[in-house]
């Protein structure tokens, strides 16, 4: 009996591996998301500098700022899937040294599930944040209600930064630098 006990602990303790899938995929997700950023900002370059040269048929104004923040947006999620995959790595299979280097601070050196989870969960929320503002400069107000909408939903987003960093102040292991 003792014999299957081990070797079922030692196929449990081999499985970790399998974390490695999503370790990949999440890298390649990464970076096929940083070559669409980039890429996206080279395109909205070339037409800037065609609109410039006399060249371009759309006026600029009428896209630079939305195409760049979408652009800013596919960052952050390109971001996340990095942060996912080194934690991921971190917790199942092995530290990485190089990060460990760095200091506890580097956002790769996660330590647990949560600090992982709250990690992802702030850049999830700041690329909610500039989604939101992507929508909000093409708004048109229709009606004085509808700016009280728009002024509500800043605030309400403000108050979810301001309730994500109180706990993120709070957490076990911080200083807080705050008088």
């Amino acid at each position: 009996m003792k014999k299957v006990e081990l070797f079922f602990e030692q196929l449990l303790w081999k499985s970790r591996f399998l974390v490695l899938i999503a370790v990949i995929a999440s890298l390649i997700g990464s970076l096929v998301l940083f070559l669409v950023g980039t890429l996206d900002i080279c395109k909205v370059a070339l037409k800037v500098f065609y609109y410039y040269l006399g060249r371009g048929s759309q006026d600029i104004h009428e896209f630079i700022v939305t195409d760049i923040i979408v652009a800013i947006d596919i960052y952050l999620v390109a971001v996340v899937l990095l942060m996912f995959g080194a934690g991921v790595y971190r917790l199942f299979i092995s530290p990485i040294d190089k990060s460990e280097e760095s200091g506890a601070a580097h956002p790769f050196n996660i330590q647990t599930f949560d600090e992982l989870k709250d990690k992802i969960v702030r850049v999830v929320v700041l690329a909610v944040i500039i989604e939101f503002f992507r929508a909000v400069v093409d708004i048109q107000f229709s009606t004085p209600l509808d700016a009280i909408y728009l002024a509500l939903s800043v605030l309400a987003l403000a108050a979810s930064v301001y309730l994500m960093n109180m706990s993120h102040d709070k957490a076990p292991g911080k200083k807080n630098l705050n008088p």
